[in-house]
């Protein structure tokens, strides 16, 4: 069992599950720079994907492999999607060339719930037949729908190896919370700043969105590796995630401002370097679709451990603390 990107939010919780699991092999995690955490029957090897001159070594690492989980993916620099397109679509083409050269026959690979197209009027939530397009405003939603492309032609041209693709709504976990605080708010946001008496009113710009506890999602993927189930499945937990929730999460009062005030400030503070998140992200975020998780229920019998809110309170007491583990993506306060 190969994992690529296996050192950052899902991938910790994923190589755990996957060792844990006394149908699972060996396992070989994946990730640019070996890290220090030690997971019993866990492996590493640093491959970094963006490089044309680490596709022999991930060749060497594919070869044998009964199944590979394909997470590997940069969300930065935003002022450069180049380097991003780099990782993220070119790199997901190397593993595809090198799943096709292994023949290995089970590939399970992370989209999300950003490659959907933005969602029908009324909100009614989507399965997963909604057209995978993204939002072109955005470089991440760009590349979850390319990649999207490249799975369906792989899939065309190899329908000898099951294909599965992941789409899960944000994920959380108290150990990811400094790593997502550095990707969204920047490095020098304090993760003091998340206390609830610090903010006794909460700005809301309409916002209706999922989100899902990082190791529900490792145990969705394992039952997609373990299971004979082939397209996409859709992965969340309810409930869906408002002003309301948010309000009482930060004991906060929700007033509602313009959306486009937000943007316009996200906008500023992103061309003036101040924060790393694309104002882009924000327009997409706008029109995510909701996502039904019926077949998920039913095919994988899987079924999230934790709410949304036990999700986002896990996230508040990592960003709180400074939480992090031991890898270089998910390190924590000591290491921001």
């Amino acid at each position: 069992m190969v994992v690529t990107g296996a050192t950052g939010n899902v991938g910790t919780s994923l190589v755990r599950a996957l060792a844990a699991d006394p149908a699972v092999g060996p396992v070989l995690g994946l990730a640019r720079r070996e890290p220090v955490l030690e997971v019993p029957g866990v492996e590493w090897a640093a491959v970094d994907l963006s490089r044309d001159g680490d596709v022999p070594r991930l060749d060497r690492c594919l070869a044998g492999a009964d199944a590979v989980v394909h997470l590997a993916w940069r969300f930065g620099p935003t002022h450069d999607p180049a380097a991003t397109w780099e990782t993220n679509v070119l790199g997901t083409v190397r593993v595809l060339d090198a799943v096709a050269a292994a023949r290995v026959p089970v590939l399970v690979c992370a989209s999300s719930v950003g490659a959907y197209s933005p969602g029908p009027g009324g909100g009614a939530p989507v399965s997963e037949e909604w057209p995978t397009h993204g939002w072109p405003g955005a470089a991440y939603t760009r590349e979850k729908a390319y990649v999207e492309r490249l799975l369906d032609v792989f899939e065309r041209d190899r329908p000898q190896t099951r294909v599965v693709r992941m789409r899960p709504a944000f994920l959380f976990k108290e150990e990811a919370a400094s790593e997502q605080r550095r990707i969204f708010a920047g490095r020098f946001v304090p993760g003091q700043l998340f206390r609830p008496e610090l903010l006794p009113l909460l700005p809301e710009p309409g916002l209706r969105f999922q989100v899902l506890h990082t190791e529900d999602a490792a145990d969705a993927y394992v039952r997609a590796v373990l299971r004979d189930v082939r397209g996409a499945f859709n992965l969340a937990a309810e409930p869906v995630v408002d002003a309301e929730l948010l309000g009482g999460l930060f004991d906060a009062r929700p007033v509602r401002v313009p959306a486009g005030a937000v943007r316009g400030a996200l906008a500023a503070a992103w061309h003036l370097r101040l924060a790393p998140a694309d104002p882009g992200l924000f327009d997409a975020l706008r029109r995510l679709p909701l996502m039904s998780t019926e077949r998920a229920r039913r095919e994988l019998e899987w079924e999230p451990a934790a709410t949304s809110v036990e999700a986002l309170e896990a996230f508040l007491r990592g960003v709180r603390s400074g939480a992090g583990d031991g890898t270089a993506p998910l390190a924590g306060r000591r290491a921001a």
